[in-house]
C-alpha cells in the first residue's frame, strides 16, 4: 500500500492476476479511480471511474483456471469480480466484468471491502425503484425486455423494485397520485414516449398538488419535481430516450439508471382559456405533424409503417394553416437555433442559461420575469408550426427537427414552415435525414422562445375586436380545403406523440422542471470505449 505524503487516504496498489496473466492493480480512493495494467509487455493500461463501477462480488474460481494447462497443486486462490460500464459504438453501454485473484485471502478481502466502500460513496445511486411496464406499447415487448435485459442488471446492482404492469391508459398517472412516492429513489417507465408522458404527468401533477399549486393557472410558477424518471425504451420511436441518451437501447438506459446519472429537463405546459391541457418535453406540432398523427391513429393495425403511410398521404394533401403566431423571445439563453452548439453532457449553455434565468427571477420576482420582454408577431400561411424542447432526434431522423435545441436552458425552438410548393416542402423534410442545414430555406423561420401562441385567421375574423394578441383564441383554418377532413372545432396538435384536440392553446416553457436518470449525449471522443485503454 502506498502512503501519500500529504495525509490523503492511502492508495491501494497490489500485484494480482487475471486468468493466467499477472497485472498491477491500483485503487486511488481520493480520485475514485480503479486502474490496472499488464505486468509484462505489451503494457496495456485500463481505468474505470468508481462512478461507473456497477458492483463488486467475491468470486469462486477453479484452480485449473489459474494454471497453464496442466494440473498443478497450489494454494487455494481467492478472487473478486468487478462489474463496470464499457462503452461500445454509437453511445451504447454494456456491462463488462474483470476477475482478479491472488492466494492471499486477507488481501482479496481488503480489495473487496475497499471497492465496496468506494461504491457506498456514490450517494446519487438509486436503491429502491418504482417500475411501470406498458405491455401494449410498441411491439408489445415491454415486459420481456424488462425481465430479460433490465431486471438482472438491477439485481446485480442490489436495486430493489416494485413492479406494476399497467392495465389501461393513465394507470401509471393515476397510481402516482396515490402511491407513497417518498419511499422510492426514482420511477422507471418501460414503454414508449406515451408511457414517459404518462409518468411525467403523474409526477409533476403530484408535486404541484402536494405543493398547493394550481396547474390550471398558466402563470403559476411550478415546483420542480425532484423524483428522477428512468426510461427503458420499448416503444415505436422512443424519441425522448434517443435525444437524451443518444441511442434506444434498454441495457444502456438501465446502466444510466444504475450509476445514478441525473439530467434536468425542460417541460412545457399547454393551456386553453386558463385550463391546463398537457405537458410535453419533446415536440408540439401543428399542421403537418398534427395531421400525420391524427391520420396514423386510425391505422394502428398497420404497426409502425402507419407513420410512413400517413406522412405520405398528408404530404400529398398539402394543407396550410393561415393565422398569426406570437412569441416571447428567450433572451436569457446563451445559444441560438443555428449556432451549431449541440447540447451534450455537462452542457454549459444549459447551465449558464439557467443561472441567468435565476438572476432575472431574483431581480424581478418569480412569475413576473416570465412576461418581461416584447412579444413578436408573425402573420402568414403555414404548412407546419412546431415547438421543439429538444432536438427530437430519432433513428429515422438522427439530427431531429431542431439539432441544436437544448434540453435544460428554459426555452423551446419555434419552427415556422410557411406555405411553399410541394417540392420545396419535400426538400425541407429530406434535410431531417442528412447533414444539411434544414433551416436554410426562405420559407423556414426558427426562433428560441419562452412562450408562444397561435391565432388562426378564422378566429381572428370572428374575434376582431380583441386587441391583445396574447389573449386571442387559437385554432385552425384550412382555406384551400373547405370540404376536407379538417374540423375547425376539433383541431389536432401532436403533443409528444399524443393527439391534443383544442382550437385554443398557449404554451410556456418551465426551466428544468423534471429530472431523468441520464447524462445527456456524450461527446464522440469519450463514447468510443470504456475502460480507457492507453
Amino acid at each position: 500500500m502506498e502512503q501519500p505524503p500529504d495525509g490523503r487516504r492511502p492508495r491501494l496498489i497490489s500485484s494480482l492476476a487475471q486468468g493466467q496473466r499477472s497485472c498491477e492493480v491500483s485503487l486511488d480512493r481520493e480520485l475514485g479511480l480503479l486502474t490496472w495494467w499488464d505486468a509484462q509487455p505489451p503494457r496495456r493500461n485500463f481505468s474505470v471511474p468508481a462512478s461507473e463501477i456497477i458492483a463488486v462480488e467475491e468470486t469462486k474460481i477453479d484452480e485449473k483456471q489459474c494454471n497453464s494447462g496442466k494440473w498443478q497443486k497450489m494454494e487455494k486462490p481467492h478472487a473478486f469480480t468487478v462489474y463496470y460500464v464499457k462503452r461500445a459504438r454509437n453511445y451504447c453501454w454494456r456491462c463488462n466484468e474483470e476477475t482478479f485473484w491472488c492466494i492471499d485471502e486477507q488481501l482479496c478481502n481488503q480489495w473487496i471491502n475497499s471497492l465496496k466502500e468506494l461504491l457506498d460513496l456514490q450517494t446519487s445511486r438509486p436503491k429502491h425503484l418504482l417500475v411501470y411496464i406498458n405491455p401494449y406499447g410498441g411491439k408489445q415487448k415491454g415486459k420481456r425486455i424488462y425481465e430479460q435485459k433490465v431486471a438482472p442488471l438491477f439485481s446485480l446492482a442490489s436495486i430493489s423494485t416494485d413492479v406494476i404492469i399497467t392495465e389501461h391508459a393513465n394507470h401509471a398517472k393515476d397510481n402516482l397520485f396515490e402511491v407513497n412516492i417518498e419511499k422510492y429513489d426514482g420511477v422507471v417507465c418501460v414503454g414508449g414516449d406515451g408511457m414517459v408522458s404518462e409518468v411525467m404527468h403523474g409526477l409533476i401533477g403530484r408535486t404541484q398538488k402536494d405543493s398547493g399549486i394550481d396547474q390550471n393557472n398558466p402563470k403559476a410558477p411550478l415546483v420542480q419535481c425532484n423524483v428522477r424518471i428512468g426510461i427503458i425504451p420499448a416503444g415505436s420511436t422512443d424519441c425522448i430516450c434517443y435525444a437524451t441518451v443518444g441511442i434506444n437501447d434498454p441495457v444502456t438506459s438501465a446502466l444510466h439508471i444504475i450509476v445514478g446519472d441525473t439530467l434536468p429537463l425542460d417541460v412545457s405546459s399547454v393551456h386553453h382559456n386558463n385550463a391546463f391541457l398537457k405537458y410535453y418535453v419533446s415536440l408540439l406540432g401543428y399542421g403537418f405533424y398534427g395531421d400525420v398523427l391524427k391520420d396514423s391513429e386510425k391505422k394502428r393495425w398497420m404497426g409502425t409503417i402507419r407513420y410512413d403511410f400517413s406522412g405520405f398521404k398528408t404530404f400529398l394533401s398539402h394543407h396550410y394553416y393561415e393565422g398569426t403566431v406570437s412569441y416571447l423571445p428567450a433572451k436569457h439563453t446563451l445559444g441560438s437555433p443555428r449556432d451549431k452548439k449541440y447540447c451534450r453532457t455537462g452542457c454549459c449553455i444549459c447551465r449558464q442559461s439557467k443561472q441567468q434565468l435565476e438572476e432575472q427571477r431574483k431581480k424581478y420576482g418569480i412569475g413576473r420575469d416570465e412576461g418581461r420582454g416584447e412579444w413578436k408577431v408573425i402573420k402568414g400561411k403555414f404548412l407546419a408550426i412546431n415547438a421543439a424542447n429538444m432536438s427530437c432526434a430519432c433513428p429515422r431522423s438522427p439530427k431531429g427537427l431542431s439539432p441544436t435545441a437544448h434540453l435544460a436552458d428554459g426555452s423551446a425552438d419555434l419552427i415556422l414552415v410557411r406555405k411553399c410548393s410541394r417540392f420545396d416542402f419535400l426538400r425541407y423534410l429530406v434535410r431531417h435525414t442528412n447533414q444539411d442545414d434544414q433551416f436554410d430555406f426562405t420559407f423556414v423561420e426558427v426562433y428560441r422562445v419562452k412562450k408562444f401562441q397561435f391565432t388562426s385567421k378564422h378566429l381572428e375574423d370572428d374575434d376582431s375586436d380583441v386587441k391583445d394578441v396574447g389573449k386571442k383564441h387559437f385554432g385552425q383554418f384550412c382555406r384551400d380545403h373547405p370540404v376536407c377532413c379538417c374540423n375547425l372545432t376539433n383541431n389536432t396538435w401532436n403533443c409528444d406523440g399524443e393527439m391534443l384536440n383544442s382550437s385554443t392553446i398557449e404554451v410556456r416553457v418551465h426551466c428544468q422542471l423534471m429530472k431523468l436518470f441520464a447524462r445527456g449525449i456524450e461527446e464522440k471522443s469519450t463514447s468510443n470505449h470504456s475502460p480507457i485503454e492507453q
